[in-house]
């Protein structure tokens, strides 16, 4: 025996243990070799035959176990290790069936826990469904016992007797038991089908390639979502019925023409429902297509909704005029326009206060570019001077709105008196409402007579102080600087006498003084503030332009962050270059600044597209006649002497009655220039040439902005025209003059005229051009012409007084024997002026 005799090797077990990994072979008593299986691999130990015998002879079954020794060739580490691997390998297959019964223990917990939840969920389900079930049965056996009470009292009130009534109210007993069977067997069936098939009609409603392919009856079915809010309306309805919501209405904004599927937006309702309603309206219309406002009106009060109509023009409603409060308004300085006749010494006196008032360095080439600056008088005062307008860019900017001027400075040179540029200054100041300051300049030269200029100066109602009148004047130089701090000084005082005020916490408002395209900068606006304050970085529009503020410039070419009133600036940051006098207006954001500016150039596009659109004296007559606030015909005179103007604006003055007059806004000597057609286009009024006539750039411009420019050789031509022109405003006058009778004497009928008359001209003339009433016991019964006249067999035009003749109406047959025919004629009288 060994040293192994007795004891099992490591992870073998005797045969009495019942191994499920160890096998045991034998043959004719001797043991072969030992099998070991092992859920990887299968080991097989060879074990000696002397073992085997003994083992056998031993009489046991576990003997081999017992007696078994090392096998050959295996080492006792080699077997060794054999057994620790065998004893893993069993560790982990029991950790792998361990983790294996828990993995399917939790499924089946989960199981179980899904199986309860919805069962209940079901369950529940079922409960609301019985109990609406049941609502709904007691409401209809209350009806029907409401129904039946009602009937028994109709019988009662129709039959006293009690017997008959029994038989009816039986009968429908009898007739309602088998319905109401009929219908708890149907809800019975119904149940059933859909505990059995409640699958299948969860998926009825899918859509499957099959039906998609071949277009089964009833179309494509609901989809998902539809089924689900059908089943959560069920379920609402089932727990207490639904709730309806409660409807909103809105203020819809319904401008001339709104597209379908933006009317259903502001509507906040679907597309479809409007498209239905507009069908159902007779209009086949889809969501991308525009209907009229009348239409849309319709359709936001069928669906309940607040009508509110706007215009295009309504764009512009964004744009702050809230008036200013009183005590918001703060002192601003005053805006000074210099005006006058050429060579009379305006751009001179211009330099002269620049360079007596402007330190050095101020006065570069910025100030000529922005054409406006600021002077400190000695008092301390800002005055404000706009450099490059004359009256032409003056009036330029008030026909656009634009009123910055506060007061005008009439330079009048001392050696020259008024001429016709100085006469036209004053039209224009007067025509704005401008207070005036006459400048009478060189008066240091010999010749100079300001006397003869305050003279002249009465002619045009202009009467200055000297001549104790209301208007300043000063004498100045501005070679020698006489004069200039009594200018400012007078300027500063009419300013103060003004109270000119404005509000500087607002948004900001101000006009374009002149506008250029710089290479480097792009489009540059000198922009004049008169109310608010204008800031860097602020969206504004102006006329047809918009943008936003990038840069301001101040007249000492200077970057400042922002302007307040009466305070001259460059502006950077325009998208287009606007026009002199154009408004400048600040607003909110970036859209609105540009939908104003694209309604405002579709305006003007439409305005120069229109046909005739100007001021033509036969558009002014048509505008008259329907505005009864007409009451004045507003002219400019041009003429070729003095002479010949102040006989026509004499001879102006004459037209008129108490309904209308004439009105000269200005004349003057000279040929027609580019200012005078500014006045005629800023007052709505035709230009007048006597032996004048309107150079190029004139005959452009009121070819642009729709200026009639009529020309006269004879005076009495023009003054006839005038005269007509105001005369059209009165309007015509239409009188009736009877010109004959005749009387009826016998009705004949003729085949293919009608029924025509045998009339006797007893008065007058009888005519066919000639208008008719029939005269029936001295009653008008028909007023119309005459379809044929026949004296005899011919026709005639006329029929003298005593002669017969045979008269047939235009559409009038009911003539008969001693009626009156009364012949008349229209005359249109036209009314004129003495």
């Amino acid at each position: 025996m060994s040293d192994n005799d007795g004891k099992k090797p490591l992870g073998v077990r005797g045969a009495g243990s019942r191994p499920g990994n160890v096998k045991q072979s034998f043959s004719h008593g001797r043991t072969k070799n030992v099998v070991v299986e092992t859920k990887r691999k299968r080991v097989v130990v060879p074990k000696p035959a002397a073992a085997a015998t003994g083992a056998a002879g031993s009489g046991t079954s576990s003997g081999i176990t017992a007696a078994s020794k090392r096998p050959a060739g295996i080492s006792d580490a080699e077997l060794e290790r054999r057994m620790k691997a065998l004893a893993a390998a069993r560790a982990r297959e029991a950790d792998d069936a361990a983790q294996r019964e828990a993995d399917e223990k939790a499924r089946e917990e989960e199981r179980n826990r899904r199986r309860e939840e919805a069962e209940a969920k079901e369950r529940e389900q079922r409960e609301a469904e019985e109990k609406a079930r049941a609502k709904l049965e007691e409401e209809e056996r209350q009806k029907r016992a409401t129904e039946q009470a009602a009937l028994k009292a109709a019988a009662s009130a129709a039959e006293p007797d009690a017997a008959p009534v029994a038989a009816p109210t039986r009968a429908p007993a009898s007739k309602a038991a088998p319905v109401a069977r009929k219908r708890e067997e149907d809800d019975q069936v119904s149940r059933r089908g859909k505990a059995r098939g409640g699958e299948d009609a969860r998926r009825a409603g899918k859509l499957t390639l099959n039906q998609a392919l071949a277009g089964g009856e009833g179309g494509r079915p609901k989809s998902m979502a539809a089924m689900k809010r059908k089943q959560e309306r069920a379920r609402q309805k089932a727990m207490g019925g639904l709730q309806e919501r409660e409807k909103i209405v809105r203020d819809v904004q319904l401008p001339e023409t709104i597209v379908v599927s933006e009317l259903a937006n502001r509507m906040a309702e679907r597309v479809g429902d409007i498209v239905k309603a507009l069908m159902q309206n007779g209009m086949m219309v889809t969501q991308n297509q525009s209907i009229d406002a009348d239409t849309a009106e319709l359709i936001i009060e069928e669906f309940g909704h607040r009508v509110v109509r706007v215009s295009d023009s309504d764009v512009e409603d964004v744009i702050d005029q809230v008036d200013d409060k009183p005590e918001d308004l703060t002192s601003r300085p005053p805006v000074i326009t210099i005006m006058g006749h050429v060579d009379h010494g305006k751009t001179s006196l211009l330099d002269a206060i620049r360079d007596a008032k402007v330190v050095a360095g101020e006065a570069g080439g910025i100030t000529q570019h922005i054409g406006a600056y600021q002077v400190k008088t000695d008092s301390g005062a800002l005055l404000t001077f706009l450099d490059t307008p004359g009256h032409a860019a003056f009036t330029s900017m008030r026909a656009r709105g634009a009123q910055v001027t506060d007061i005008v400075v009439l330079v009048v040179a001392a050696d020259d008196a008024v001429m016709p540029q100085t006469i036209e200054a004053i039209n224009h100041a007067k025509a704005a409402k401008v207070p005036m300051i006459v400048a009478i300049n060189k008066i240091d030269k010999y010749e100079a007579n300001p006397q003869k200029v305050r003279t002249d100066l009465l002619q045009h109602e202009v009467i200055v102080e000297q001549m104790s009148g209301d208007v300043q004047d000063v004498e100045v130089s501005a070679v020698t600087g006489q004069g200039l701090d009594e200018l400012l000084e007078a300027i500063a005082l009419q300013a103060e006498i003004l109270e000119l005020k404005a509000n500087p916490n607002r948004a900001a408002e101000g006009a374009v003084i002149e506008a250029q395209l710089d290479v480097g900068r792009g489009p540059v606006a000198t922009v004049l503030v008169k109310k608010g304050t204008l800031r860097q970085g602020d969206v504004f529009v102006v006329g047809e332009q918009y943008g936003r503020v990038r840069a301001l410039i101040n007249d000492r070419g200077e970057r400042i962050k922002e302007a307040g009133p009466s305070v001259p600036v460059e502006v950077l940051g325009l998208n287009g270059t606007p026009e002199a006098g154009d408004v400048l207006n600040v607003v909110e954001t970036e859209a609105q600044a540009r939908e104003i500016a694209e309604y405002r150039a579709n305006a003007s596009k439409e305005k120069r597209a229109a046909v005739g659109a100007g001021t033509t004296l036969e558009q002014l007559l048509a505008k008259a006649k329907e505005d009864e606030n007409v009451k004045e015909l507003p002219i400019v005179v041009k003429a070729d002497v003095q002479g010949s103007a102040e006989a026509i604006v004499q001879a102006m003055e004459k037209i008129g009655n108490n309904e209308v007059r004439v009105r000269v806004l200005h004349s003057g000597v000279g040929a027609i220039t580019e200012s005078d057609i500014g006045l005629a286009e800023a007052s709505g009024a035709p230009v007048f040439g006597f032996n004048v006539r309107a150079n190029a750039p004139a005959r452009n411009t009121a070819n642009q902005k729709g200026v009639e420019i009529r020309y006269y050789s004879v005076i009495y031509d023009l003054v006839d025209d005038v005269k007509a022109a105001a005369s059209g405003l009165l309007g015509n006058e239409i009188r009736e003059k009877f010109i004959g009778y005749a009387k009826i004497k016998e009705v004949f009928k003729v085949t293919g005229i009608g029924r025509v008359a045998g009339c006797l001209v007893t008065e007058g003339v009888a005519r066919r051009s000639a208008g008719v009433r029939l005269l029936r016991d001295d009653v008008v019964v028909h007023e119309g012409t005459l379809k044929t006249l026949k004296r005899f067999k011919d026709d005639v035009n006329e029929v003298q007084s005593g002669q017969e003749c045979g008269m047939a109406f235009e559409n009038y047959d009911d003539i008969r024997p001693d009626d009156v025919i009364e012949i008349f004629e229209r005359e249109e009288v036209t009314r004129t002026l003495a």
